[in-house]
């Protein structure tokens, strides 16, 4: 994490104020957040509409922190105590950021895309841990705020750093990617998430695409090579990076063969190599985020024997295809964490086709930020289930009815469920559950699904 005195903080970002009286205090690493304070952290406040973190800065102080900044349109600053006055926090806190970036000797991977961001961050990390001391983004630190966070907590030793980078406007990856300053980018796909944003399939590929901005000289581009709103674009790529796809078809420089699902993960051969993959995560989207974790880790000369040893110990950012058990014995795969339209077909493709299992359910929500078009999203959805493969479908939520409506045309109407009580709905399917059964659960993140799944671990 950074480690400077305040003297030293004044040659990296533009400073307001006179630091010769605490000019030789150091700090050591950031925090937002004064509840979470650590000795020597430098707090950072930020001013908004309905709260102001400046009337906690003493209070951080006292806790440990060694200084902070302080916006200058904010009144009375305690200038008693170690204050670096700037004009704008939040744009102190990413130019800190970028100026600490480029004195670091570290390779940084940027990944984006529509769906499998965080997953892909994993894989690659823990592909690339093998050989190298990596760092990557915690959580969902992905954005204008949380990626300077990130940057920041990197230990001057770090020789790579996995940066997430998220978005949900035009311009917001550009920004990212030229504060980080990636020698690999990866694209994950190109699918539905923001529409309500940008408009159309074609808007959040020029979005994600923007990552490419910021792309150090002789780097890596990884992008599925499937999506032909990817490989159009950049098929005129002028660059002097080289470009390596990934994806199910042949084309591609990377691709599975014979994929085998369990109900506890894959196994996948490559058409790179003869081994055969050991993926302890369901699903055939995530052997493709996998893919692309491989082709980076590739780049870095990891061995295919290395990245095999590395996928038996991977662990994912949880909700994201977790495989639990509840107490009757079924079996609950909790992809609560966010959902959209790409993502939620493969969820239920995986379910529908993974054998062993009598009796297989699925719970689903809204997918939020569709735009104009939510509604024919989510009836279509309902529309692409096996009444063969899937014995129940219950859904949540006002958008959830209509994934029931669609449903409805291919399933018997008393195995369709449709609820806008959560506790409802959990006491419902609690009566149609055994030890034979798998349960999909999945929706968008704000309809907090892990809350059944978590019912269902319970007496």
């Amino acid at each position: 994490m950074i480690k400077k005195s305040l003297f030293q903080i004044a040659k990296m970002i533009t400073v307001e104020n006179d630091l010769n009286i605490h000019g030789s205090v150091s700090i050591k690493g950031i925090s937002i957040d004064s509840r979470k304070i650590e000795e020597g952290n430098l707090f950072v406040p930020f001013k908004g509409e309905h709260s102001d973190g400046h009337k906690f800065v003493e209070e951080a102080i006292e806790k440990g922190a060694a200084a902070a900044f302080w916006q200058q349109d904010v009144p009375n600053p305690p200038l008693h105590l170690p204050i670096i006055m700037v004009k704008d926090t939040l744009i102190a806190l990413q130019e800190l950021a970028r100026s600490y970036r480029n004195e670091l000797d570290v390779k940084v991977v940027g990944i984006t895309g529509s769906n499998g961001k965080t997953t892909t961050k994993d894989m690659t990390a823990s592909l690339l841990s093998v050989q190298y001391k990596v760092q990557k983004t915690e959580g969902n630190y992905n954005n204008h705020i949380g990626l300077p966070l990130t940057v920041l907590s990197l230990e001057e030793d770090t020789e790579i750093a996995v940066l997430e980078m998220g978005m949900s406007a035009k311009g917001e990856i550009e920004f990212l990617t030229k504060l980080a300053r990636p020698n690999v980018v990866m694209i994950t796909n190109i699918g539905e998430s923001h529409l309500q944003d940008l408009g159309s399939r074609e808007g959040i590929a020029e979005a994600k695409l923007e990552i490419i901005q910021g792309l150090q000289e002789d780097g890596l581009i990884v992008f599925h090579g499937d999506e032909p709103l990817l490989t159009n674009t950049l098929s005129t790529y002028k660059g002097n990076a080289t470009l390596k796809t990934f994806g199910r078809l042949e084309s591609n420089d990377l691709f599975p063969k014979e994929i085998t699902q369990h109900d506890n993960g894959s196994e996948f051969k490559t058409s790179l190599s003869d081994l055969t993959f050991h993926l302890p995560v369901l699903g055939i989207h995530n052997i493709l985020n996998a893919l692309a974790a491989m082709l980076t880790a590739n780049h870095f000369a990891i061995p295919f024997e290395k990245m095999n040893h590395a996928f038996s110990s991977l662990k994912l950012t949880n909700m994201r295809m977790e495989l639990v058990e509840g107490y009757k014995g079924e079996k609950v795969i909790n992809d609560a964490y966010n959902a959209s339209p790409t993502s939620m077909k493969a969820a239920i493709e995986l379910v529908s086709n993974l054998p062993g299992y009598e009796n297989k359910i699925l719970v689903l929500g809204d997918m939020l930020e569709l735009g104009s078009e939510e509604k024919a999203y989510h009836v279509e959805i309902g529309k692409t289930l096996d009444s063969d493969k899937v014995q129940y479908v219950f859904t949540f939520g006002k958008l959830g009815e209509s994934i029931a409506e669609g449903a409805r045309f291919v399933m018997p109407e008393d195995r369709v469920k449709s609820y806008l009580e959560k506790e409802k709905l959990i006491e419902d399917l609690r009566e149609v559950t055994n030890d034979c059964t798998l349960i999909l659960v999945k929706g968008s993140r704000g309809m907090k699904l892990e809350e059944v799944v978590r019912a269902l671990q319970q007496l």
